[in-house]
């Protein structure tokens, strides 16, 4: 028996803490150690392996738009599964070809748009990078602040030091403008125009903080994009699939008011769980930035994440959750606002997409408070908790987030 045998059997063997020692041992340390280990799930719950529940206010960092194991999305993915699971993008499938004019369709795209299915959000803005190199134009622009995933092209997109610099050299020709600075990204467009391929944006920044473009902040980058000829590409990995209350961000009138991109990537919630990612290039763009050849996945598009994806877009129709979450989340933004918490500097956000600013960055130590008490919140910077839970959450299970924030101690982090 090696030491590693001998750790695992401190604990009881189905206990989290067993299972932590495992993970150790067995799984690569870029995530840290697991907060919990999670057995099961159902709605807006989730069980660990020691028999504690949470209420989910993360959803898999926007993922499980329909909460955990919903039946119509688990019998759609079982269905589909024991028809037919898998034949690669030599074939084509009734459900690929349905989700793809689904997403047209939700998407308001013109006609002559197309669809090109991944895995995940990251994928769907590598092929956004190589979109913006078939234009033949050198300079790509992005924001401060901005995270499009950790793949060597998305990665050039993202702007955070400390994600980038242990892979540099990066895909070059990327510039980071001021997050909402309207003049900066004039003078940017004022400075060789005719040379962006693109500008890349979140209508809604998760990971920096949820923080929304500021309003007229769209309209002027498609103003300033068509007349330069450059592509506008919207990430709405993390904002899109009703996530807003819209089905995409920028549909929003308080977000984008229906601006028209070229190209918007999405994934996440798309799948209510399921891995998928998706981008929709808008008319011409379609046919003129990728052609045959030019990119390919062996998993994208497969049926079963096409079924899921139909199955998540029916119940977000079926049971009316676009209204759901834009009233839900006016009136959780309005309770948590007027706690007056003399440790919340700010509550903003769209939908259930919501960040919780705090005046100390103490977000962690709060977010570890509430996992004990059973809530699952995400501390995306120092002082900010975000929340993205699942769209079928209740005002009621909203509350008991609120009824803890007014609990926690106004002089957290400073206690003796």
């Amino acid at each position: 028996m090696d030491a590693r045998d001998d750790a695992t059997t401190l604990t009881a063997p189905d206990s989290g803490a067993h299972w932590s020692q495992r993970y150790s041992a067995a799984v690569m340390d870029t995530f840290g150690s697991p907060q919990r280990v999670l057995v099961r799930g159902e709605g807006p719950y989730v069980w660990d392996a020691d028999g504690n529940r949470y209420l989910d206010l993360l959803a898999g960092i926007a993922v499980n738009a329909l909460g955990h194991a919903h039946p119509t999305l688990t019998a759609a993915i079982s269905a589909q599964l024991g028809t037919l699971g898998h034949v690669s993008n030599f074939f084509a499938t009734p459900t690929q070809v349905a989700l793809a004019e689904r997403l047209l369709a939700l998407a308001e795209a013109p006609a002559g748009s197309r669809v090109f299915f991944a895995n995940s959000g990251t994928e769907a803005n590598e092929a956004v990078v190589k979109m913006a190199r078939r234009t033949g134009r050198r300079r790509v622009l992005a924001l401060e602040g901005s995270f499009h995933g950790r793949t060597m092209g998305a990665l050039a997109l993202t702007h955070k030091p400390a994600y980038r610099e242990p892979f540099e050299p990066l895909p070059g020709g990327v510039e980071f403008l001021p997050f909402g600075d309207t003049d900066a990204l004039e003078a940017a467009f004022a400075q060789d125009g005719e040379d962006v391929a693109a500008l890349v944006l979140e209508p809604v920044q998760g990971e920096a903080g949820v923080r929304a473009l500021p309003p007229g902040y769209l309209a002027l980058a498609r103003r300033l994009t068509a007349e330069s000829g450059a592509l506008l590409a919207l990430d709405e990995v993390q904002s899109g699939m009703g996530r807003t209350g819209a089905w995409l961000a920028h549909q929003h009138p308080r977000l984008g008011g229906g601006i028209r991109p070229d190209v918007v990537t999405l994934a996440k919630g798309l799948g209510g769980g399921f891995p998928i990612g998706a981008v929709v290039a808008y008319g011409e763009h379609a046919a003129t930035l990728l052609g045959r050849g030019q990119h390919g996945t062996t998993f994208g598009g497969n049926p079963v994440a096409a079924a899921a994806g139909l199955a998540t877009i029916g119940v977000i129709e079926r049971d009316g959750l676009l209204a759901h979450v834009r009233a839900l989340g006016d009136q959780w933004r309005a309770d948590l606002t007027a706690l007056g918490h003399p440790l919340v500097r700010e509550v903003r956000g769209e939908g259930l997409l919501i960040a919780v600013e705090l005046t100390a960055p103490v977000a962690a130590e709060a977010a570890s408070r509430a996992l004990e008490e059973g809530i699952i919140v995400n501390p995306c910077a120092p002082s900010v908790l975000r929340l993205a839970p699942p769209l079928i959450l209740t005002a009621e299970q909203a509350g008991q987030f609120t009824a803890f924030l007014s609990r926690l101690p106004h002089d957290l982090g400073t206690e003796a």
